[in-house]
């Protein structure tokens, strides 16, 4: 009788569990049993392994075969555990010590012929390995810059299952030519890119153009409040409604705000390279996304694709891929209600929890989302002179498709005009580019954060309005104006949180200690579009 166990990991969202991959072989008529609730492409694992080990050279056991995968209670799928049932049995076969796998976590599909592919989720399944306390890692070759990211843990990319045999037995090492050819792509990278994922959906939009053009600020003609509004946005993380006809610019606005954003933190890159990778549209070559992303849905996508679901156990969805970056829903109104309403949750939390009969998953949400939306169903109601068709109540209806629940959490409020013939033909000047206002974004971020420092928070949007009214404090006499919105209705008590934490942004990209009456002006009327004196957006800007 022989008995070896090596590791894996299941994944349940973005959070991985290490399981224990044990083989028994007993005297007894040959088969081969999988236990341990595995799902059908693990069921199918069996014979992948077996076919893999016989083309590595190596005998397979004519004995009863037992693999179970534990703890028994946890779902597994996946292909990702190939590696470690081979490994686990030829360890009770004595191909390999078992000693030499009893502590190693392996990640990998086999191909039939032995080779190992790669898998989505690696950088999340050696996260946890780490934290479950393994130091030794063995994955495939493509995606060992993945694992690597981990600090701490001493990692093995192979090529094929006889190389991994040759390291445990400490055997010469086969040299495995690649099977690519010239010109062709990589089908070893085919699980990586899983169709229909949208791939590049939470890539940063312009990060690497065909044509060598990024997206710029630069371009946008015009639009001063709005780039004001777009610079508010991402200097303190504030959600921002873009409204007006189309053809103003909201879009363009829109695509360049995360060019303008910082540089993500370690571990915020950590995080979100985590979700891409669980969500398969991780780029090959580009181990670790550094950029904030951006994910623009269709306004068809349905509830599912936007909070995550899908058969099983839910896979991340658009506010998840969105994850410390940016979620632009342009046509707003053209999405249901039922999928908006479902962004309210994840809005405040910063993460969001996903129930279905196969388990609960919780995955991180902490984007930044910009909505663009026409004023009615033709786009022309306020125009002058643009003979808008919509009836009164088409055009009531039609704006009521943003609920108050939903814009009580979105902090800045602009209404984006129709760009005048002066500034579309650039008489009026260009726009500063985007590495200016990336520049003072990153300096305000930098002053919120110093200001932050012991505090689980990083950017002002995240301050509870508690902190804001007891501990951060306005100058004295600033929120008069705020006070009396709030006893006239034009504000709650949620909006009048945000109203400061907007001013505290404003007086980062000052450079002031503390937002004066006129931050909070500026915030008043960002927020509810009721100007407060002709020079207030002026002056902000």
């Amino acid at each position: 009788m022989g008995f070896a166990r090596a590791c894996s990991v299941a994944l349940v969202g973005v959070d991985g569990v290490v399981v224990e991959v044990q083989a028994d072989l007993e005297p007894g008529v040959a088969a081969f049993t999988l236990v341990g609730l595995p799902d059908k492409s693990l069921v199918e694992s069996r014979d992948r392994v077996r076919a893999a080990v016989v083309n590595s050279g190596a005998e397979w056991p004519q004995k009863k075969l037992t693999v179970g995968l534990s703890p028994a209670s946890v779902p597994k799928g996946g292909s990702g555990f190939d590696l470690a049932v081979a490994c686990a049995v030829l360890g009770a076969a004595e191909r390999i010590a078992p000693a030499a796998i009893a502590d190693v976590v392996m990640i990998g599909e086999l191909g039939l012929d032995g080779r190992v592919r790669p898998v989505r989720g690696v950088l999340p399944a050696v996260l946890a390995a780490a934290e479950a306390g393994y130091r030794k890692v063995v994955v495939p070759e493509q995606t060992a810059g993945e694992a690597a990211l981990v600090p701490g843990v001493s990692v093995l990319g192979v090529r094929s299952l006889r190389q991994l045999i040759a390291v445990l037995s400490d055997e010469p090492v086969p040299d495995e030519p690649e099977m690519r050819e010239e010109g062709r792509p990589d089908t070893m990278l085919a699980g990586l890119m899983v169709p229909g994922a949208g791939i590049g959906t939470g890539l940063a939009l312009g990060s690497a153009q065909s044509d060598g053009h990024r997206p710029d600020l630069a371009d946008v003609a015009g639009q001063d409040t709005p780039r004001k509004a777009l610079e508010v946005a991402a200097a303190g993380g504030h959600h921002l409604l873009l409204s007006g006809p189309p053809g103003a610019g909201k879009t363009m606005l829109a695509e360049r705000l995360s060019a303008i954003l910082p540089p993500l933190t370690r571990q915020e890159s950590l995080e979100v390279t985590a979700v891409h990778s669980v969500a398969g549209i991780l780029p090959p070559g580009e181990p670790l996304v550094s950029r904030a992303p951006y994910c623009a849905p269709h306004h068809s996508a349905t509830m599912q694709s936007l909070v995550g679901g899908g058969n099983g156990l839910p896979r991340p969805g658009a506010v998840s891929l969105a994850h410390r970056g940016v979620l632009f829903l342009d046509e707003a109104p053209e999405f249901s209600v039922r999928a908006l309403d479902a962004l309210r949750q994840p809005l405040e939390s910063g993460h969001v929890v996903v129930a279905r009969s196969a388990g609960v998953v919780r995955l991180p949400a902490r984007f930044l989302m910009v909505l663009a939306a026409n004023p009615c169903p033709c786009g022309r109601h306020t125009l002058t002179g643009a003979a808008c068709e919509c009836p009164p109540s088409s055009v009531r209806r039609y704006q009521a498709r943003l609920s108050g629940p939903l814009l009580d959490r979105v902090d800045l409020r602009v209404v984006v005009a129709p760009v005048t013939r002066e500034d579309l033909m650039g008489r009026g000047g260009r726009g500063e580019s985007t590495a200016d206002v990336a520049a003072r974004v990153r300096e305000a971020r930098s002053r919120a954060a110093d200001r932050l420092t012991g505090t689980p928070w990083t950017t002002n949007s995240e301050v509870p309005g508690h902190e804001l009214r007891t501990r951060l404090l306005a100058a004295p006499g600033a929120l008069m104006e705020a006070e009396r919105d709030m006893e006239r209705g034009l504000l709650t008590a949620r909006g009048l949180d945000r109203v400061l934490r907007v001013a505290w942004t404003l007086a980062d990209l000052r450079g002031a200690d503390r937002p004066e009456a006129f931050d909070i002006a500026v915030a008043l009327e960002l927020r509810t579009g009721i100007s407060r004196g002709a020079s207030v957006l002026d002056r902000a800007s």
